[in-house]
This record gives structure tokens, C-alpha cells and sequence, in this order.
């Protein structure tokens, strides 16, 4: 049989990523057949021509996509850090932003002086963000907290992977991060807090990838976006151990919001908002200070 040319496949399907109202057509086009074909995206120019039956899957692929399942549902897998982790249908698909919350949580580590370092991520999912730690500071404890069972599944799932592959295993938990009994064996004693809680306020408008496939308890955050956030901050008040910080991903509408439920308790200083590379407001960050019990008590 004739083998036949991938870059007009690719331009086709990028043709028809385009009509459904894909965001970036041509480099999802490129990802589904660097995916199909097995080559980094930035190499298919050197597979000039390929199989009929490689056409037919990899259009397969696009006619899943044009009908908007997210790429990472279609090809498996996402990467954060260095790492790559499977995701599918009952899991939150990570996205590019925390990167930079995975960012300022690793250089934050090189300043702790604690052996090992204690590290907690509230609202796992996919486990992506401990096992991105965990791949990055072997020397660390890195604990990893979940509610939803099936999101659960796939962080034990990564969990093991990752274990597999060399890195050091991380402890997952079965959990609800607003719990005041959640990990009191870690009170006082965490270095390192990351989180990118459910905080999309109800009634927001959303892509058909988001609302239709990242399960809804990953997503919203009650009306305001906060109904996670506000309570989880005093588990993280709890766990952090005085010069310990903690850095929670937010929705871009309330990231001063945030910030201010953070500002009200003594027992946090070095409150900072962190934008997005579109300078969106993206994360927030504080440090746990030694405060007197009165001050505890008062908040």
C-alpha cells in the first residue's frame, strides 16, 4: 500500500480541530501525531510519509478531540516538572499554570534546612504536583492528600509508576483537606504546603473540556469559589511548622480574596500574590510564623 504524506493528515486535522472550535488546532493536530507516531512533536518533520492504517488511527484520534475530550484524556498521559502522569475520565487534568507553583514550592525547598524535608499537596488528583516534588527532591517526605475516590485511584495508580521508575514513594491519603482531624501526626512538623484546591465559582463559564469531563468536585468551589479554600487554611495553619510556607492555586477572580483570608491570621506573614505568564492572578503564598497562644486563639 502507498504510504501517504503526515503533513497534509496534519493539516487536515488541523482544518477540522479548527471547525469544532478547538483552541490551538495545529498544536493539538501536531501532539495527537507525535502521539500516534511516536515521536516528539518537534521531530514529525522527519516522517515524511507514513502507513494508512497510522492515517486512520491518528484521525481517529482528531475526530475524539473535534468532539472537544480533552488531548490528555485522548492521549493518557500529561506532564508536569520532569515527570508525565496518566490521567483519564475521573481525574482533573493539571494544567501548564501550576508549573509555577510547582516552581516557587522547589525553590523554596532550597532554602529549608530540615532532613528530610515534610512536604504536604491538599487535593491531589492525579498526584502530579507530590509526585513532581517527590521526582525533584528525593530526599523529601512527600505526603499527598485526596477526597474523591476515583481521582484517588489515579494518584495510586501514578504513585506506583513513579515508585517503579526509581523515585521516592510518596504516602497518599484518603481525605478530606477541611477535616480538623486530617494528618494530626504532621501538626507543627510540615515544611512545604502546595494546593490546587476546586475554585471555579459556580455559574462560570467554562471550555466544553473543562465542564464536561474534569469531574465538577475538582472544579467548583461553591458560589464564591472559596468554599475549600477558606477552611482548608486553617488545616494548613495546623500542619505547617513555624518558617514553613504554603502555596494555594486560585481562581483568577478572588486571588486578593485569598490573600486576605491568609492576612487574617497572626500565625501567617510574607502573604504574596503570584500572577500567571498572562499576569492573571495565579497562586498565593504565605509563611507560618511563631505567634503567642493568645494570638492562636485569636486568629
Amino acid at each position: 500500500m502507498t504510504r501517504k504524506p503526515l503533513r497534509l493528515a496534519i493539516l487536515d486535522a488541523t482544518g477540522k480541530l479548527e471547525a469544532a472550535g478547538v483552541p490551538s488546532a495545529r498544536v493539538d493536530a501536531e501532539l495527537l501525531a507525535s502521539h500516534i507516531v511516536g515521536v516528539e512533536r518537534g521531530r514529525l518533520g522527519l516522517v515524511p510519509l507514513v502507513e494508512p492504517e497510522i492515517i486512520d488511527a491518528y484521525m481517529k484520534t482528531v475526530e475524539q478531540r473535534a468532539k472537544r475530550i480533552p488531548l490528555q484524556y485522548i492521549t493518557g498521559t500529561t506532564a508536569l516538572g520532569n515527570i508525565d502522569v496518566e490521567v483519564g475520565p475521573g481525574v482533573f487534568v493539571p494544567r501548564p499554570e501550576t508549573e509555577l507553583l510547582l516552581g516557587w514550592a522547589l525553590a523554596f525547598l532550597e532554602r529549608v534546612d530540615t532532613k528530610p524535608p515534610v512536604v504536604v499537596d491538599l487535593c491531589t488528583g492525579s498526584g502530579a504536583l507530590a509526585l513532581a516534588v517527590a521526582n525533584a527532591r528525593p530526599d523529601a517526605e512527600v505526603h499527598a492528600v485526596e477526597i474523591d475516590p476515583p481521582a484517588l485511584a489515579w494518584a495510586r495508580r501514578n504513585a506506583d509508576l513513579r515508585a517503579e521508575q526509581g523515585d521516592t514513594p510518596i504516602t497518599l491519603h484518603h481525605g478530606d483537606v477541611t477535616d480538623r482531624t486530617l494528618l494530626t501526626d504532621l501538626d507543627g512538623r510540615v515544611d512545604l504546603i502546595v494546593s490546587n484546591p476546586p475554585y471555579i465559582p459556580l455559574g462560570a463559564e467554562l471550555e466544553p473540556e473543562v465542564v464536561d469531563h474534569d469531574p465538577h468536585c475538582a472544579l467548583f468551589g461553591g458560589a464564591d469559589g472559596l468554599s475549600v479554600i477558606e477552611p482548608m487554611i486553617g488545616t494548613i495553619a495546623r500542619l505547617l511548622r513555624v518558617g514553613g510556607a504554603a502555596g494555594v492555586e486560585h481562581d483568577d477572580s478572588h486571588g486578593r480574596q485569598v490573600a486576605e483570608l491568609f492576612e487574617r491570621r497572626r500565625i501567617f506573614a510574607g502573604v504574596e500574590e503570584h500572577p500567571d505568564l498572562a499576569g492573571r492572578p495565579r497562586f498565593v503564598v504565605a509563611s507560618r510564623v511563631a505567634v503567642s497562644k493568645t494570638d492562636v486563639s485569636g486568629h
